[in-house]
């Protein structure tokens, strides 16, 4: 390729390099008053690196052929190109310190202002050997004393440390190691230069490193496995997902530029490049027409990402698949699998399937394109039939939500349409197939008979006597296709039981006499229930509802309200009566308003009470002006009468209670009572009757509490020495006698003290041990027996017994210590037989009744 597949990069940034290989001038500023060194870096297609130094400075030629001003652009280029080969016996660039006075070439004079220090480029990667020499840093005072020079910054002495290192007497700097540049790019160091003495020679100077990138990373996918989708039936060029990859090398260079390529489509269907991608962005596209989800619906595509700008022979590749799934659009319309359906019903009965329509979809099943909604569009006028949707197997159920009557139509001819809950996509037509006839036969049943007019409404007015007609109540029979049926009526509800029903034509009449005021009847309307039953197989029956409505007539008196109330003895404050009023159960014009007046006789009523009207339904009873009565309760009798034609009336007794009043017009206490008819001997014997019994009372609980304290201070009514505690106690395993075994009694005795049990040492104590803590307090026993009832002392010491902490457990089981040996106790076994007589038991008489019979036994030889 010539040079043409050369690419040449400098590390001056002010000189360039073209691709013929010369070198020039591309920024302001770049001038060779001093030599300039730069490093030149020339790759190959086959990745091969090539360095080379190149030295630029003025030619120095003679005043009368050339003048400075007059130096053409090629008189100033002095390159020399070499190979790597040739550049390891090139002699090291040099880097003066800008502050040296020496000049580098003849001819050439030393401007005042510093150097522009070129950048040293150090390839990543290197094999070495190590340490390998990069630059030479020398000042030019080095002929007249000794300098040392060192580095500082990071990769010298700072983390990490010793990537470059120097030479301290030659000024030779080194890479100690090979260069990571996806680690760290650059380095920014500084050379310094001092005498023997550590003093500052030269001003330090700024070093730049630059790792020049080799392609020595693969582009990594950020996913192994891409997922995208793209709908079936999309046009050519359609977007449907990205992948991208990253590579970690330079990708301002080839090193780091990616390119992406589809290995392989899987399946092949309807070509094997339904897609394609851009191979700089990694979007991938449709390129083809022809995705359909019915036939595939998902690819599997293998992308490949190559760097070094896709050139499969130089750079690096990695793989990622990428899953399209192709969704679903509403493509296929649905279609019935047959032409016509049939079906039957019973009259009369809803909520019954009656049709099974299928249906067909190639879309996703349960999803909007192949959910199917069936539509009647004729045959049902009167919306008899619908159609629901199984949400499983997507058939529609023709169910009955009207009740047909086979009288009226015996079969249904029903047209129906199915579509999708989703509309058809763009172009996608209609089926014939979407449209089919369903035929709905009607079968006939036995229909209960009806009442024609259900509830039906009469008038009567109330008190018609029993053996009254009211109406007739008769129902009709809807199978009229049928034979003539016999329908017979009965009744199914009377609450007041006043009505009957002839059972073959339903005529109704009163068994009792209608009250509008009785319980059953609500808000003037009395309701009965009345069945009709045909001789159909099976017989069938409806019901209809009579409601009566209940016409008043006055025939209730009304009743004086209140029956009970109070008034002062005198007349306070010109109000002193008593507000009256009447209930009257009829409803107007047979109630109020009432008319109140006092009876003529007895003629002290008259005299002493007088009635005044408030209102139609109010009245006011009072004590006539300067009439003065006992106190006392006094029956005044009232006759009130209604409105009603003609009118009714009553004479209603009144209690009206005098009392004594204060200033207010209240009713005292005392007068209360004497209104209430007690005298004073009587008021003072309830007094004492109610200090009596408080006296009682007290007595009483005066005595609870001698008898609780007795209880407390009692004991057996049996002599010390019967205590039952002193009894001998029979145990299960009885063991050798006491004077065979080294058993000490003693300890099983109560100690008179506590010091054996305080002074034990800790261990396993015994359970019956009482416990060293203070115990309660309980009312000392009196050694003489206090008479009183034996259960009660022992229901006290069960109490005190388990309120006692210190009580030692006597109902479980009991450990013992070991008892020693000896007895104080005289041996069983000396106890023996004897049959000489000498013997005396009369000292058995002296043990008390338990011993008794022994006595008998053993002692009174005479009594024997």
């Amino acid at each position: 390729m010539g040079n043409e597949g050369v690419v040449f990069q400098s590390s001056n940034p002010l000189f360039g390099v073209r691709t013929d290989g010369s070198i020039f001038a591309q920024r302001e500023g770049a001038n060779l008053d001093e030599p300039v060194q730069l490093k030149l870096t020339a790759s190959g297609p086959h990745t091969h690196v090539w360095e080379t130094m190149v030295q630029l400075a003025l030619i120095d030629l003679p005043s009368s052929q050339q003048t400075e001003n007059e130096v053409t652009e090629n008189e100033k280029k002095v390159a020399g190109r070499k190979e790597k080969k040739e550049a390891v016996q090139t002699p090291p660039p040099v880097i003066m310190f800008p502050g040296s006075g020496r000049n580098i070439t003849k001819g050439l004079r030393r401007q005042k202002r510093d150097w522009v220090i070129p950048p040293i480029n150090v390839a990543e990667n290197s094999r070495g050997p190590f340490p390998q020499m990069l630059v030479s840093i020398r000042s030019d005072q080095d002929q007249d004393i000794s300098i040392r020079y060192s580095i500082t910054g990071v990769g010298a002495d700072q983390p990490p440390n010793e990537v470059f290192s120097i030479d301290p007497v030659l000024g030779k700097m080194f890479v100690t190691k090979p260069l990571d540049r996806e680690h760290r790019s650059s380095y920014h160091l500084r050379a310094h230069a001092v005498d023997m003495n550590g003093n500052q020679v030269e001003n330090p100077i700024d070093l730049y490193i630059f790792v020049i990138d080799m392609n020595d990373n693969r582009p990594e996918f950020k996913n192994q496995v891409y997922n995208g989708s793209v709908d079936e039936g999309s046009k050519p060029g359609t977007y449907v997902m990205h992948l991208s990859a990253f590579d970690a090398d330079d990708n301002t260079t080839a090193n780091g530029m990616v390119r992406y390529r589809i290995l392989s489509q899987t399946p092949h269907s309807p070509i094997p490049n339904m897609f394609t991608i851009n191979s700089e962005t990694g979007d991938i596209v449709t390129v083809a027409p022809g995705l359909d989800r019915e036939k595939v619906s998902q690819y599997t595509i293998i992308v490949q990402a190559t760097d070094m700008e896709g050139n499969l022979n130089f750079g690096l590749s990695n793989t990622a698949t990428a899953i399209i799934t192709v969704t679903d659009i509403n493509d296929n319309p649905p279609m019935l699998t047959s032409r016509t359906f049939s079906g039957e019903v019973p009259e009369n009965r809803v909520d019954v399937v009656v049709a099974n329509l299928t249906v067909i979809d190639a879309d996703q099943p349960h999803s909007p394109n192949w959910n199917a909604i069936y539509r009647i569009i004729s045959g049902d006028p009167s919306g008899h039939f619908t159609i629901r949707t199984d949400p499983i197997s997507n058939d529609g159920m023709v169910t009955v939500v009207k009740p047909v009557d086979f009288e009226m139509n015996r079969a249904f001819m029903l047209t129906v349409v199915v579509s999708n809950q989703a509309h058809l996509a763009t172009g996608i037509q209609s089926s014939l197939q979407s449209t089919a006839g369903v035929t709905i036969s009607v079968q006939d049943v036995n229909e209960p008979p009806y009442f024609p007019t259900n509830p039906k409404h009469i008038r009567f007015e109330e008190g018609v006597p029993a053996g009254t007609s009211l109406t007739t109540f008769s129902a009709s029979d809807p199978d009229r296709l049928q034979m003539q049926q016999i329908i017979r009526y009965s009744k199914l509800n009377d609450p007041a039981d006043w009505l009957s029903i002839n059972r073959s034509n339903g005529q109704i009449v009163t068994t009792a006499m209608l009250d509008r005021e009785s319980v059953y009847v609500k808000n003037n309307i009395y309701e009965a229930t009345f069945l009709a039953t045909d001789n159909g197989s099976p017989a069938a029956s409806g019901t209809g509802t009579l409601q009566i409505y209940l016409i008043d007539i006055n025939d209730n008196p009304p009743a004086l309200i209140p029956k009970e109330s109070q008034i002062c003895e005198r007349t306070y404050r010109s109000i002193n009566g008593v507000n009256i009023t009447a209930a009257d159960a009829d409803t107007d014009p047979n109630a109020g308003p009432f008319v109140f007046e006092l009876p003529t006789f007895p003629t002290t009523i008259r005299r002493n009470w007088t009635i005044s009207r408030i209102s139609g339904d109010f009245a006011r009873l009072s004590l006539r002006y300067q009439i003065y009565l006992e106190p006392g309760v006094y029956e005044v009798p009232v006759i009130v009468s209604d409105s009603g034609n003609p009118p009714l009336s009553n004479r209603s007794v009144i209690k009206v209670k005098v009392c004594p009043c204060d200033e207010n017009g209240d009713c005292t206490t005392l007068g209360a009572v004497a209104a209430a008819g007690l005298g004073t001997g009587a008021i003072i014997s309830i007094l004492i009757c109610i200090i009596i019994l408080l006296s009682m009372v007290l007595l009483f609980v005066v005595w609870i509490k001698r008898r609780e304290k007795e209880r407390q201070t009692k004991q057996l009514l049996i002599d010390p020495e019967d205590d039952v505690r002193d009894n001998i106690l029979k145990y299960d395993e009885e063991g050798g006698g006491e004077e065979d075994q080294d058993y000490d009694l003693s300890q099983l005795q109560q100690p008179d003290s506590l010091e054996h049990i305080i002074s034990k040492p800790p261990g396993v104590r015994r359970v019956d041990e009482r416990p060293i803590i203070p115990e309660s307090q309980y009312p000392i026993r009196p050694v003489v027996p206090h008479p009183g009832d034996i259960g009660d002392f022992i229901h006290e010491g069960l109490r005190a017994a388990d309120n006692d902490p210190t009580a030692p457990p006597y109902d479980s089981l009991l450990v013992f210590d070991y008892e020693g040996s000896g007895s104080t106790a005289g041996s069983v076994s000396s106890l023996n037989s004897s049959s000489t007589g000498d013997q005396d038991y009369d000292y058995l008489n002296d043990w008390g009744p338990r011993f008794k019979k022994l006595a008998d036994m053993y002692g009174g030889g005479d009594d024997d």
